[in-house]
């Protein structure tokens, strides 16, 4: 049978019933999710083990629920893990169109700003301060 013919043999009980928990899946009945970080304040020193991972551009290390990276011009930036659309901690960053931070929940996506750079939320990325002294990185509200 072809893939057509057996589509249409399911009948829209089935397409519904395959549908139904992907719609349900992005729906905040699921509870609000993760609280975004507040209060952050923090330092990695670049010479210890964990800053050692943000030794080259694109590199991230996740820390009190935060991203910092070392983006691909070599500076640092820190956002929430906690992603803008559902609150889940899946926000990592990702070294195309540039470098940005993705969520891998959903598949929303920020600029390194925090903008929302397609349709799956409008809501933007928080993103935290950071500042270096010698090997110090603070980041910080």
């Amino acid at each position: 049978m072809e893939r057509k013919a057996f589509l249409k043999t399911l009948g829209a009980g089935a397409a519904f019933a395959l549908t139904f928990p992907c719609v349900q899946g992005c729906s905040k009945e699921d509870g609000p999710g993760l609280p975004v970080p507040t209060g952050v304040d923090f330092t990695i020193d670049l010479t210890s083990s964990e800053g050692a991972m943000l030794a080259n551009n694109g590199d991230f290390i996740l820390k009190n629920e935060v991203v910092v990276v070392k983006n691909l011009e070599g500076n640092f930036i820190a956002a929430s893990q906690i992603c803008s659309h559902q609150q889940t901690d899946q926000v990592r960053f990702i070294e195309d169109e540039g470098g940005i931070f993705s969520c891998s929940t959903h598949g929303s996506r920020f600029s390194q700003t925090g903008a929302p750079l397609n349709a799956i939320t409008n809501n933007p990325l928080k993103i935290f301060n950071t500042e270096l002294n010698g090997d110090i990185l603070r980041v910080f509200d």
